[in-house]
């Protein structure tokens, strides 16, 4: 929502400033399409030319992503502690009955309480391998963060390359308004016969590449690609609650402090209340 905003107030001040100074959109409506091809299709070109397969199969959803805001809400960091702290009770009650949840979560009893968690395989692998290791004697707390630690900057370092894409091809795209104002000097060398009000409109024409490639660089793109970077990073967030409420039950402290462990490294604005949190432990305890 903010960032349509966002747009709509970019449009709103850049052109209507230009207007109420006296410019006239003619001259920028009629070189439009042209320009808007030269250095929308160069970059397109260039972004596909500089990039994997892998990242342009994400780099619509990664845009569609940065529009909708993260994809966890405190609601769903509540909801995973909530997950931890059955399956730590489990895993300390009856290592053999939680193995058939860790096993084939799909059909877990206890995954299943929690559907929008279940449709995240990261997450859903993030718990269940840890477990897994752990229940064949792979406990040791230190290994064991480190061993998340790493997992978790891989998912990082794969999530990030369409923000950084986006941000290569925002610093790419003023030099490629220069290309495309040069095209439109030598258009204009070419008609230096012609009168001088006819020479000005083809100047202006030119310089409206120029404007084209800064204003979509640092009015749009790049905004864009921080907006994702930020998106990305809270919902890595997600999978820190789940690394250290994983590390603190190898460390064999108490469950509910496990969760609480978890609670603390979700960030201030998705962290769920620990009164909330509480009570919904409690109402687990008595359906159980």
């Amino acid at each position: 929502m903010f960032g349509l905003i966002g747009m709509a107030l970019t449009f709103a001040m850049v052109f209507g400033g230009f207007i109420l100074a006296g410019g006239h959109l003619e001259v920028i409506l009629h070189s439009l399409p042209h320009e808007m091809m030269i250095i929308g299709g160069a970059a397109v070109g260039a972004f596909a030319l500089s990039n994997e397969t892998s990242v342009l199969k994400h780099t619509w959803p990664g845009i569609m992503r940065a529009f909708k805001g993260a994809r966890w809400t405190q609601a769903d960091h509540q909801d995973v502690l909530c997950l931890m702290y059955q399956l730590l009770r489990l895993a300390r009650s009856s290592p053999v009955e939680l193995e058939e949840h860790i096993e084939r979560p799909e059909d877990s009893t206890i995954f299943r309480e929690y559907p929008r968690i279940l449709k995240d395989h990261e997450a859903v692998t993030l718990i269940t391998d840890t477990l897994r290791s752990a229940s064949l004697n792979y406990d040791d707390p230190y290994q064991v963060e480190e061993m998340l630690s790493r997992r978790i900057a891989l998912m990082r370092t794969e999530g990030m390359h369409v923000p950084h894409a986006l941000q290569s091809t925002a610093d790419a795209l003023p030099a490629l308004g220069i290309v495309a104002a040069v095209l439109g000097v030598i258009k204009t060398m070419g008609s230096i016969d012609q009168p001088p009000e006819i020479l000005g409109k083809m100047i202006g024409g030119a310089l409206v590449g120029t404007f084209l490639g800064v204003f979509l660089a640092y009015g749009f793109v790049a905004p864009l690609a921080q907006r994702l970077t930020g998106v990305r990073r809270q919902d890595e967030s997600f999978y820190e609650v789940i690394k250290s409420v994983l590390v603190a039950g190898l460390h064999q402290h108490a469950t509910n402090l496990c969760v609480e462990v978890g609670r603390q490294a979700a960030p201030d604005n998705l962290r769920p209340s620990f009164v909330s949190v509480e009570t919904a432990l409690r109402e687990i305890k008595r359906a159980s």
